[in-house]
């Protein structure tokens, strides 16, 4: 894999650090803040929301840009960001600063993957997009447990400085690797526009919205489900998150490979995968140990759906592709923020922490459904893309 693919990864690194540590630092947030942990767990449905609303505006402002300074652009807004965060006095100045960020998010990893797709051939385009997605999968086993252990021992903004830090190391690392390719740029904003009016490509995106969506209902409160249900400490918090993020990296690797050979059925077969571990949490959640090898399993599959996803919609817009995918990392954080009002919404009218996990297997279930269709949809345009013209009769 060529060189570039590891600034992209680095870059990940940066944005999924600071995404995702919230979530174990959830508790402590909420207590410093004085709010409640739904309205805490808000602030990771703001970061989501975003995301989509800012990927595709700066999609639009950044469209006549080389694609390397459109992502030196984004890094520079992510790391004043991440200073706002840390520098945040109350809940609202926090909430405004996370989506800050959040507008750096969709258009990097949206261009990011085109990139990444531009630099190898066709058959390995999937499994490209992984290996810039492993700076992401990385951040859940080595950036979210090293940012929990900061902010539970040293407060929580020290997280976001370190994370602020690691914006800058990213954008040198795009500065110095990325290739200035003047002729790589987009292909025009009128014809990524056009298309969207392409229905396979709406189709891939409600995939990814309820394909990624069901994690986030449970991911989001997965802090306060170990330490209130399942009986772990803050410090094991950390440590359930570090297997987690390996399940995460080890999804992401066989979700590239998979997707190269066969991307719709193994799509499929990881979302009914996905709903099947979800229920068995719903009960392992009570037993430490069990409770630990089904977050790991969960990770796997959670994260194995990420590069078909992506690559779905890349492929389907493939002749104006950064719109569209730009849309796609959008769409991963509306399921992000629609899992985390969900779940929210189970928890304030009444059910427990413990039947989350239910939820969250109804959305995968959905998301098995909309992807069948979408199959089902290439198989009919098939075949009539493979039907023979007839003889014009005279």
């Amino acid at each position: 894999m060529p060189i570039p693919l590891l600034a992209l990864a680095l870059s990940a690194f940066a944005i999924g650090t600071t995404e995702f540590v919230i979530m174990g630092l959830l508790p402590e947030v909420a207590h410093d803040l004085a709010v409640s942990i739904p309205s805490a767990g808000l602030l990771v449905s703001g970061y989501a929301l975003g995301v989509a609303v800012g990927a595709p505006i700066l999609a639009v402002l950044t469209s006549r840009l080389p694609r390397k300074a459109a992502l030196q652009l984004l890094m520079a807004v992510f790391i004043v960001g991440n200073v706002l965060c840390a520098a945040a006095g109350d809940y609202r100045m926090l909430m405004i600063a996370r989506i800050v960020t959040s507008f750096a998010h969709g258009s990097f990893f949206g261009i990011g993957a085109v990139v990444a797709a531009s630099l190898v051939p066709r058959e390995k385009q999937a499994s490209a997009i992984a290996l810039m997605f492993t700076g992401l999968t990385l951040a859940n086993v080595l950036g979210v447990p090293f940012g929990t252990f900061v902010g539970q021992n040293f407060g929580w903004r020290m997280s976001f400085w370190i994370v602020a830090g690691l914006g800058v190391l990213a954008f040198a690392g795009v500065t110095a690797l990325v290739p200035n390719r003047h002729d790589s740029g987009p292909v025009g904003l009128a014809r990524e526009v056009r298309v969207l009016k392409e229905p396979q490509v709406w189709l891939a995106l409600a995939m990814t919205v309820l394909g990624f969506g069901g994690v986030f209902v449970v991911f989001t409160y997965i802090a306060p489900i170990l330490e209130q249900v399942t009986g772990f400490s803050p410090r094991a918090v950390t440590l359930i998150l570090v297997l987690f993020g390996a399940g995460l990296t080890v999804g992401n690797v066989v979700g590239g490979k998979l997707a190269d050979r066969a991307l719709m059925p193994s799509l499929m077969g990881m979302l009914v995968a996905l709903a099947l571990v979800m229920g068995v949490f719903a009960k392992t959640s009570h037993l430490p140990v069990a409770a630990a090898v089904t977050v790991f399993v969960w990770g796997i599959f959670a994260f194995a759906t990420v590069p078909p996803l992506q690559m779905r919609v890349v492929e389907k817009a493939r002749h104006a592709p950064h719109l569209a995918s730009t849309l796609n990392i959008g769409a991963f954080n509306v399921g992000n923020a629609a899992g985390a009002w969900l779940g929210g919404l189970a928890l304030t009218h009444g059910l427990g922490l413990d039947a989350l996990p239910w939820v969250a297997a109804a959305v995968s279930l959905a998301a098995l459904v909309v992807t069948a269709l979408a199959a089902r949809l290439d198989g009919v345009r098939g075949k009539h893309e493979a039907a023979p013209v007839p003889e014009r009769v005279c």
